[in-house]
């Protein structure tokens, strides 16, 4: 046990995840079966290797672990040297040095024996590291330039989703407590001189009934809408009814997507969409493209609805200068619960040239900045 606790301090001094219950469960896995060294390698993988990615690196850190380097021959051994010897280093705690060999079994399997081992004066932290640094690069990275097929964003995504449905879920159930209501318990009391005999609580709070996704994927929003749809996809639970839609200067609807099994299968028939609809780097026309919209989904006083755009009307057609966009955005926002817009350029770069972020706030959207994942995750789970 004190060995793995060792190599679990070591999994986390270099960006491995090793909580305790893996900590736990590696033991378990050694004093349990017996392996021969290829299998203890692939076990020991199977409990703490949570990203394929990070395997390459779990495998030296493994074969630096648990075996010590083959000491050259006395005649290979050049003048003026010192003997090597198997070292790992901890951080702030010195240098341990250790010998680890294999004895055969009554059942013919090598199993791993410690010779002789140092103690380590080591408490495993109370919880599990939750973001690795090349994580933390991708949610704060400029969302515009994480155009690429990276596995390690559909995980992001992935955990993401799973963390704002946590958070909608605990909301959705803080909501259904009714709390005393103090006004209307002490005019009921009234009857009983002011005495509170009878307590009246709140009512539930009338939660928005349907939510409604209007993805851009024109040419300068075509990657940030796919990043988008795989934030929705992973916390889709936590919404009632959704529907989800891309335009560029026409509009396809693309909740089918949603009922894929793996959020890959999921994004790979949302391209396909967009190409069968030739809408790959497409130039937008949100008037015509709201206009369709509006006859697609049946707005009223419970719908959310929810654009991804830059706010830039490239070929809508335009009326004294203004855009006839803002116009369906008035008439959107007069039927619905609420409009609102995530824009993924800086605010500094909002209404220069083309761009008609203000126009489309007085029209009663709601706009805000989302220029990296967490900016997008953290909206998504406050709707």
């Amino acid at each position: 046990m004190d060995r793995i606790v060792k190599f679990s301090h070591l999994l986390r001094s270099n960006g491995i995840p090793a909580s305790i219950r893996s900590t736990q469960t590696a033991c378990q896995v050694v004093e349990r079966f017996h392996f021969n060294d290829s299998q203890l390698q692939d076990a020991l993988a199977a409990v703490y290797v949570k990203d394929q990615g990070q395997r390459e690196k779990f495998n030296k850190l493994y074969d630096d672990f648990f075996y010590e380097k083959k000491k050259p021959l006395p005649e290979e051994v050049p003048k003026n040297t010192k003997p090597v010897k198997s070292v790992v280093e901890f951080p702030n705690e010195g240098k341990i040095q250790y010998q680890f060999s294999f004895k055969e079994d009554p059942q013919g399997e090598l199993k791993a024996v410690e010779r002789e081992s140092t103690e380590l004066d080591y408490q495993p932290p109370l919880e599990e590291y939750l973001d690795l640094d090349e994580k933390q690069d991708l949610l704060h990275q400029d969302i515009s330039t994480l155009n690429s097929f990276q596995p390690q964003l559909f995980q992001v995504c992935q955990e993401l989703g799973r963390k704002i449905a946590t958070l909608r879920s605990r909301r959705m159930r803080q909501s259904q407590k009714l709390q005393p209501d103090v006004r209307r318990t002490i005019r009921k009391n009234l009857k009983n001189g002011g005495t509170l005999l009878e307590l009246v609580k709140t009512r539930p709070r009338i939660k928005g009934g349907h939510y409604y996704f209007l993805c851009d994927v024109s040419g300068s929003c075509d990657w940030i809408s796919n990043w988008f749809f795989c934030l929705v996809y992973a916390a889709q639970n936590s919404f009632r009814r959704v529907r989800v839609f891309d335009f560029d200067n026409k509009v396809v609807e693309t909740t089918s997507a949603l009922g894929e099994i793996g959020l890959l299968d999921a994004f790979t028939r949302v391209r396909e969409m967009h190409q069968k609809n030739l809408m790959i780097h497409g130039t937008s026309n949100m008037y015509q493209a709201f206009r369709d919209f509006q006859d697609r989904a049946p707005l009223n006083g419970r719908s959310n609805l929810i654009i991804l755009s830059d706010c830039r009307d490239w070929a809508g057609p335009k009326e004294d200068g203004q855009p006839l966009s803002a116009s369906v955005i008035r008439e959107m926002s007069r039927k619905s619960r609420r409009v609102l817009i995530f824009n993924p350029e800086e605010e500094k770069k909002w209404d220069v040239v083309d761009s008609c972020v203000s126009l489309y706030r007085e029209a009663g959207a709601q706009v805000h900045e989302v220029r990296n994942l967490e900016q997008m995750a953290q909206m998504v789970s406050v709707i």
